[in-house]
């Protein structure tokens, strides 16, 4: 089984192509399935769209649900078209967000922590003048909103766990118990986790999350799924064959993806 669920497209303002254009490449990659999942609007937000280069507005929502139920049904004999969105997770912002989730036919919602006090964890000058303890300090909100990610039970999948890295490789060598303690709380959850390829496209290289990050995954009994982070069509299915391989040598037997937010473990 060949999937991919993680992808955006020109709606969210820094991404290039369709949603056909990303389901068009996935069926030229031979994948099975697709599931699209464009940045979510920031729902909570007073203003309709408070950052156009990051998501998509308000009132685009239900247009974004409606094209891909329609490419569903358009190529149902080509493809399994899957309803997703990423989701910012914010921890004081969570009722919008339900209640916006609540009221469509979504197959699966990626939670992802993108901001850290107040912050986007892209932004690079955020380190400027920062010590270890200062980076530590980052580091560790960064983890406790993830692990509150997981416990809210918002989200079938947590994006890019360790994506802190994305921009500023030197985070990942900062050690902190949080980590741990964050996986441990997922794998009590069972919510999954991707292997997110994108990472190659940032200063960190490779993938997300590191291979000793996925081993203690295993230990904690966290699911695993795939998703390329595609934000051109070309990128759809990046890597994923590789992944596959590099999770069975790490000792996965399984990865999953979902319908109608319940999931459907495959063998790898």
């Amino acid at each position: 089984m060949k999937f991919d669920l993680h992808n955006h497209h020109d709606r969210c303002g820094h991404a290039e192509g369709t949603i056909e254009d990303y389901i068009q490449a996935a069926i030229r990659n031979n994948l099975d399935v697709i599931g699209i999942s464009d940045h979510s609007p920031f729902f909570a937000s007073d203003e309709e769209r408070p950052h156009p280069r990051i998501t998509m507005a308000k009132g685009e929502f239900p247009a974004y649900i409606e094209e891909i139920r329609q490419l569903k049904e358009k190529y149902i004999n080509d493809i399994e078209v899957l309803i997703g969105v990423e989701s910012d997770y914010f921890p004081d912002q969570e009722a919008p967000y339900r209640e916006q989730y609540g009221k469509y036919p979504m197959d699966y919602v990626i939670g992802s922590v993108h901001f850290v006090n107040g912050v986007n964890i892209f932004e690079t000058s955020r380190w400027e003048g920062m010590d270890d303890a200062d980076i530590r300090q980052v580091k560790e909100e960064y983890y406790r909103q993830v692990a509150l990610s997981a416990k809210s039970g918002m989200f079938d999948i947590l994006g890019h766990i360790d994506a802190l890295k994305g921009y500023f490789p030197y985070a990942a060598e900062i050690e902190t118990p949080e980590v741990e303690k964050t996986l441990r709380i997922i794998g009590e959850e069972g919510t999954a986790i991707e292997i997110n390829t994108s990472g190659k496209t940032k200063y960190c290289g490779g993938w997300y999350p590191s291979d000793d990050m996925l081993e203690r995954a295993l230990y904690y009994n966290v699911p695993v799924t795939f998703g390329s982070d595609a934000h051109v069509p070309e990128r759809i299915g990046d890597d994923l064959e590789e992944v596959r391989q590099r999770l069975k040598q790490i000792g996965y037997r399984s990865w999953r993806f979902f319908r109608k937010r319940r999931p459907v473990d495959v063998k790898l």
